[in-house]
């Protein structure tokens, strides 16, 4: 069936040796490996949860970790949450999560009663904000940092596992040497304040990788989380490719349910699309259009790219997405397939979406 994401497991495996390589050999790194990127599909998830150097495997939704847990622990990984936990979900945090990221107390008390009416210990690592502004305590706020262990190593279910930060994602603050030195000092002084000796100090995501490459990752970072590095080989820091890494893991197919020589401008006056956006078109004359049976709802237009370098993306509405095929070398036909490569985007709707079939090539 079609639509269709296509997974090279052999490919993704590679990369995930190429990103180890660069992370704990030279970069003296514990590794943790997002699995969202995929929607923690099954295949995806037991070829990282059986690779050997793989020593946490995290996702940003507790449903998604539900799906591997029992794996993961049986490989010898700790299963990681992301995304700060809702307070509705802090029974499933402690029961399928060893290690959660968290940024409130309101929220790290309900873990502790949680994990106190499970019997067991939950482990949390607590947020820094060094200045893209996303989750975190304000680096620049000491006392709050300060006051927030306080608590967090005195309740009775609850184990400060490290500190960590996230940059590039909202704020696109790029990982730099210096910024990144700011939470070692943290973690350093957390740790002579309170006498207690953390073991993580997560430095980020695949946007700071490029920086084990460079020589310039502090000492003292211990753990990169890489998810995008992994699946499309890519440093999200610059969008450089790691050395040792491809980006055709994943190829998206479509098939052509229209094909038709058209103009290229609409006819009439222009309002705004289904989407509410006022659309931009070139004037290309007489074109030959080809309609594919995928859009918004299922993928990321400005985030593919056709293999057939002479196919231009038009434009798309929720359910359509609109080629010019006029310049192609290949004569297609109506029920012919359309491959693309995809950004991190486009691959994270496609796999998300239950309309598009994934299968495993090997």
């Amino acid at each position: 069936m079609y639509p269709r994401l296509i997974v090279d497991i052999n490919k993704l495996r590679s990369n995930l040796d190429a990103v180890a390589a660069i992370t704990k050999d030279q970069g003296s790194c514990s590794l943790m490996i997002v699995t969202k990127g995929l929607c923690a599909d099954h295949e995806m998830a037991k070829m990282v949860a059986e690779h050997p150097a793989v020593d946490y495997m995290a996702d940003s939704r507790v449903a998604n970790i539900k799906t591997y847990a029992d794996m993961a622990r049986a490989n010898g990984k700790m299963t990681t949450l992301l995304r700060i936990p809702m307070h509705a979900e802090v029974e499933d945090v402690v029961k399928y999560v060893d290690l959660s990221f968290n940024s409130e107390l309101s929220t790290i008390r309900l873990l502790n009663e949680a994990a106190g009416r499970q019997g067991v210990k939950h482990n949390v690592l607590l947020m820094i904000d060094l200045g893209d502004l996303r989750e975190g305590i304000f680096y620049q706020n000491e006392d709050q940092i300060f006051a927030a262990v306080e608590e967090i190593i005195s309740m009775e279910n609850i184990a400060l596992y490290g500190v960590g930060v996230n940059l590039t994602c909202y704020g696109a603050i790029i990982p730099k040497n210096d910024n990144l030195s700011n939470l070692v000092a943290i973690a350093r002084k957390i740790e002579d304040k309170f006498g207690i000796r953390l073991q993580m100090v997560s430095g980020g995501n695949s946007s700071s990788i490029y920086l084990i490459g460079k020589g310039e990752l502090p000492e003292g970072i211990n753990n990169l989380r890489l998810g995008e590095s992994f699946l499309l080989g890519n440093d999200t820091a610059y969008g450089e490719k790691l050395p040792g890494t491809v980006s055709d893991t994943l190829i998206l197919e479509a098939q052509i349910v229209e094909l038709k020589e058209k103009p290229s401008l609409p006819i009439g006056e222009v309002g705004v699309d289904a989407f509410g956006q006022k659309p931009y078109y070139e004037d290309r004359g007489i074109i030959k259009r080809a309609i594919i049976a995928i859009g918004k709802q299922d993928t990321d237009i400005d985030s593919m790219e056709p293999l057939d370098e002479k196919i231009d993306i038009l434009g798309g509405s929720s359910d359509h997405i609109i080629l010019d095929v006029t310049k192609s070398d290949r004569a297609y036909q109506v029920g012919d397939v359309v491959q693309f490569v995809l950004g991190y985007g486009g691959m994270l709707k496609t796999a998300t979406s239950p309309y598009v079939e994934k299968v495993y090539s090997k």
